[in-house]
Order: structure tokens, then C-alpha cells, then sequence
């Protein structure tokens, strides 16, 4: 998908990522929120590592769950991904695009 945004954006020591829904290496969606939150962190963390920084950078995170049924099973994932002390993060119901079932900005710090 070909959207007017930038991938990526750095001001001083913040490096902010656009949001990525959970497209798999082969750009189909897969089924389930585990495997397609796993995609994303999986992408979060190549882009992250490819600026200098890890995971353990990210300060914030915006989480756009399709259905809130699904809060449990992304916990799960988002906490293999992330330790204490976790990014503050925000987690709302919304309307996605194509079939995901979430999509997560993040922002770093250096």
C-alpha cells in the first residue's frame, strides 16, 4: 500500500515511525492478532535497529485495535516485545484498513 507519509521522520534525538499494520514479508495480511502484532514489532524493531536504536528506545506507542476483543492476545505480543519500563502507550478501537486488525505508531528516543 502506497500512502502520502513518510516512513520515518527524525527531529534531534526523537525518531518518530509511521503506523504499520501487520502485512506479512509476502504483503498478504495474516489471519489472527498474534501473528500480525509480531509482524509489526518484527518491522518496528529492523527500522529501529537500522537508525542506531532498539526496542528498548521506544517511548511511546499508539495502538489501533480493529476489534477490543483482541486487547488480550496483542498484550500478550506487545509484552514479549517490550520490558519494564514499558513505553507509555495509547490503545483504541478503530476502523483499519484492508483486513488488519491493528496498527501501531511508535516514537524513540536516542
Amino acid at each position: 500500500m502506497n500512502l502520502p507519509s513518510s516512513k520515518t521522520r527524525r527531529t534531534y534525538s526523537t525518531l518518530s515511525l509511521s503506523g504499520e499494520i501487520g502485512l506479512g514479508t509476502d504483503g498478504t495480511v495474516p489471519a489472527g492478532i498474534e501473528a500480525q502484532s509480531r509482524n509489526i514489532f518484527d518491522r518496528n524493531k529492523a527500522t529501529l535497529e537500522s537508525e542506531g536504536l532498539t526496542l528498548a528506545s521506544v517511548v511511546s506507542a499508539i495502538c489501533c485495535l480493529a476489534d477490543v476483543s483482541d486487547f488480550a492476545g496483542f498484550n500478550r505480543v506487545y509484552t514479549e516485545y517490550f520490558s519494564d519500563p514499558r513505553p507509555v502507550r495509547t490503545t483504541v478501537q478503530s476502523g483499519l484498513t484492508i483486513d488488519a486488525k491493528v496498527e501501531i505508531t511508535v516514537i524513540a528516543k536516542a
